[in-house]
């Protein structure tokens, strides 16, 4: 292939890449149904969540799927969560808590380990590189036509559902993934310009 070809081609990829990037939007749990993907496509998923970069190669962050089997056991979870923090929650709130559990066809949580590997990679760097993962995983998820979104809460930070979860002390739960086809769509929100949070150096005399 000719030097020229070659380039063609990477103008044709990146164009897609741009596209890709620029169709991802949020779509809440509540408006992903099923199909979420198959086995294939989730393998696909995990492959491009392993092109991020990692520093010393320590793979600070996994993923953790829930299955449709165990998301009552994890509604439950959530309801416990929620009742340590507030004795006086209500039966609705409860039920509310639980139900969150139960949107979304594919449900997985991202765990980040603090103390993996050497203290010459920050945690800092180890978070940037799970937020990475998670990025690639989103938008492969968009190429395949699903929508996705991030949800957390403070059910993450609880005793019980650390416990149930067996998260170790260092391990952080940072938020949950959530991918399935997409019921309704609202409108996009404006994306932020350039010079919103671009800005050049310059030295002091």
């Amino acid at each position: 292939m000719t030097a020229a070809g070659t380039s063609d081609i990477l103008f044709e990829a990146g164009n897609t890449l741009m596209h890709v990037l620029s169709s991802r939007r949020t779509v809440l749990p509540k408006r992903l149904v099923a199909p979420g993907p198959n086995a294939s496509q989730l393998a696909t998923l995990f492959e491009a969540a392993a092109t991020a970069p990692d520093h010393d190669q320590l793979l600070p962050w996994r993923f953790v799927i829930f299955p449709e089997t165990t998301r009552e056991k994890l509604g439950e979870l959530f309801a416990q969560a929620l009742y340590e923090r507030d004795a006086h929650a209500t039966p609705e709130q409860m039920n509310q808590a639980r139900e969150k559990a139960l949107r979304s066809p594919l449900l997985m949580l991202l765990v980040v380990n603090a103390a993996c590997g050497t203290e010459d990679v920050d945690l800092n760097e180890r978070v940037l590189s799970a937020g990475c993962a998670v990025q690639n995983i989103l938008m492969a998820a968009t190429a395949m036509g699903f929508g996705s979104s991030l949800t957390s809460g403070k059910a993450m930070k609880s005793p019980s559902f650390r416990q149930a979860l067996r998260l170790s002390d260092a391990d952080h739960a940072i938020c949950f993934i959530n991918v399935g086809s997409i019921d309704t769509v609202k409108q996009g929100k404006l994306r932020p310009q350039s010079t919103q949070f671009v800005s050049t150096w310059t030295p002091a005399p």
